[in-house]
């Protein structure tokens, strides 16, 4: 999915909210921030590796909250299934 379309997608931003998602069955591709700490998005791409979820990077947290069109970095986010 196009970086540019991810600010229209149905989304939920942050690692716990992640999580749940993925563990739900509700996500359909999670992308990480380079940038965040290995002790947050580690956990997470072992989940998504695990339930069978596409995972993408992008460089900085920064990039990926406007990419979402929030005001903040986010370290995960996970686009939501239709």
């Amino acid at each position: 999915m196009p970086i540019d379309t991810w600010k229209n997608a149905k989304k939920v931003a942050g690692a716990k909210q992640v999580v749940k998602a993925v563990e739900k069955g509700r996500a359909s591709l999670v992308v990480l921030a380079g940038n965040a700490d290995a002790r947050v998005t580690g956990p997470i791409r072992e989940l998504c590796v695990k339930c069978g979820v596409a995972v993408e990077t992008v460089p900085s947290m920064e990039e990926l909250g406007k990419a979402c069109g929030i005001e903040v970095g986010a370290a995960a986010v996970a686009i939501l299934k239709v």
